[in-house]
């Protein structure tokens, strides 16, 4: 059998896949034990170029932005905190779940105990080593009835957290759970030094690949290389400056004009114009990246089933993919698991637009004559206020009145998601079945925007988690689906690819990673200057 290092020089060298590489190292009974620029590197075609200033026009960003780890709302502060911060598990351009702060982990075989072995010699931008006291303290910060955490209901099934030493950590859950390393690559589940808190969040101190200069919320943050990152080789860049830039229309402006060298969220409706700009590169990466109108589950009318389903019916999903995705993403039904992931249930027909359905269930439900108010910003995302609209429109071909409420940008996620009855939303991808549902649907889950609570959801969620048995979990999973679909209080209605557009100046491995934006949130650390 191959060691570890002959399966390193195999794969640096092509002869293996990731997928391949993983699946072997997995037999030698370590989850990896590899360094993780192995995985950057090898799919370079290119020397990077070191240094450099790389200013981004980020949009998802709000003044009441943080970098607490548990006040993190959208694509700007994640990006910033990936470029301060580590994680104990990185997730790749695969979606394999890699090491990043942890150097390799092992699982009892019910999956219920996993012990994370830390690498050697990693420090804080302050000095410290980094040691298992830290980590515990770090994942502490989001467990606990008083928690406020979005991660809480991710971290809830963790009874105990102990240190085995100074680099060593093992974690006891209430029962199995398969995608557990998956879990710890949580952008809010970063590391800093135990004991930080408060104020002290705000000084970026981690042990990322950037030391923070400067950081106005939702405005600007600076960031200078650290030269005593821990990964070989990383980050290529000097400098990154994060811009918040709101307006799609200043955002494309700067790129074309040379102010910023990438952004996000480019205009589906005039990628193809960009595409045309020979200095430019526009990059569309597939992703489970879900579009909602999530209805709260305490506010009438919306706890009668039948006002659900007239909304669910009365929404045109292929035309707003068309229109306002230009195509760049697929029509959803109703649950947020897409056809890529494992445990995708194919078995669900497509819930289409059906203007009679619409009619017959609000009539049902009492409703005739009724005005839903929905409220949308284009500071949720791109192009939410158009998709409201013709929302709105094939509505009122089924006889549903929607009056759409246009909120200020800056402040959405603060004042608006979650606290009006019924608003827009989006959620990138998750990587895994448990993660989106217990995040976005779990009962008690921060993050849970429809406010609801569903028995039978709720309890072959957890037995999902802790089954290792694939055809069962897969059933599970599938009726998971089912239940959100067809009892839940969203309407969600497509997947988006991430979209970047960027300067051709800049290079990037061949494979961009879809879980968060701006590849994985991890274009500072990444990505580099051609020569």
């Amino acid at each position: 059998m191959s060691t570890i290092k002959e399966l390193e020089q195999l794969f640096s060298k092509g002869n293996i896949s990731r997928r391949d590489f993983l699946a072997r190292v997995s037999v030698l009974g370590l989850a990896t034990a590899v360094s993780p620029v192995l995985f950057n590197v090898a799919a370079k075609a290119e020397t990077p170029k070191k240094g450099g200033r790389l200013v981004m026009g980020v949009a998802g960003g709000s003044t009441t932005d943080s970098l607490d780890p548990i006040k993190i709302p959208d694509t700007m502060a994640t990006n910033i905190t990936y470029s301060l911060r580590n994680t104990l598990v990185e997730v790749d351009a695969d979606s394999n779940a890699i090491p990043e702060l942890a150097e390799n982990w092992e699982a009892s075989k019910d999956a219920a105990t996993w012990r994370f072995n830390l690498r050697k010699g990693v420090e804080f931008h302050n000095g410290k080593t980094l040691e298992a006291l830290d980590v515990i303290d770090s994942i502490n910060y989001h467990r606990g009835e008083q928690s406020k955490s979005p991660a809480k209901s991710i971290v809830d099934p963790i009874i105990k957290i102990e240190a085995d030493g100074k680099t060593a950590v093992v974690f006891t859950l209430d029962g199995g759970n398969a995608d557990f390393p998956y879990v710890l690559s949580d952008y809010h589940l970063t590391i800093q030094p135990a004991g930080t808190k408060g104020a002290e969040f705000e000084e970026g101190i981690g042990t990322g690949p950037f030391t923070l200069v400067t950081y106005e919320p939702g405005v600007r943050a600076l960031v200078k290389r650290n030269p005593n990152y821990w990964k070989e080789g990383l980050p290529h860049f000097e400098v990154v400056e994060t811009l918040g830039i709101t307006d799609t229309t200043a955002r494309t402006n700067a790129l074309k004009t040379g102010k910023i060298a990438a952004m996000n969220r480019p205009d589906p409706k005039t990628m193809h114009l960009l595409k045309k700009d020979t200095s430019l590169e526009v990059l569309q990466v597939p992703s489970g990246k879900n579009f909602t109108f999530p209805m709260r589950a305490d506010t009438e009318p919306f706890d009668k089933k039948d006002a659900r389903l007239a909304l669910k019916y009365a929404i045109d999903r292929e035309q707003i993919v068309d229109k306002v995705l230009g195509g760049a993403g697929r029509v959803a039904n109703d649950h947020p698991i897409p056809s890529s992931y494992r445990f995708f249930n194919p078995n669900l027909p497509q819930r289409m637009y059906d203007p009679d359905k619409a009619k017959y269930h609000l009539k049902k439900a009492g409703l005739e004559g009724y005005t839903f108010n929905l409220h949308a910003s284009d500071g949720c995302y791109n192009g939410a206020v158009d998709a409201t609209l013709l929302y709105m429109e094939s509505a009122a071909k089924a006889g549903v009145k929607i009056n759409i409420v246009t909120e200020p940008a800056d402040g959405y996620w603060s004042n608006v998601w979650m606290k009006k009855a019924w608003c827009a939303s989006y959620w990138n991808g998750r990587t895994v079945e448990d993660l989106v549902f217990t995040t976005e649907y779990a009962k008690k889950s921060k993050w849970n925007e429809t406010y609801w609570e569903h028995e039978r959801f709720n309890k072959i969620l957890k037995e999902a988690r802790a089954e290792l048995n694939e055809a069962k979990r897969r059933e599970m999973y599938y009726e998971c689906q089912q239940i959100v679909r067809d009892e839940g209080f969203s309407v969600i209605y497509m997947f988006g690819d991430q979209l970047i557009a960027a300067n051709k100046k800049l290079g990037h491995a061949e494979k961009i990673a879809g879980n968060w934006e701006m590849d994985g949130a991890r274009m500072a650390e990444r990505w580099w200057f051609r020569s």
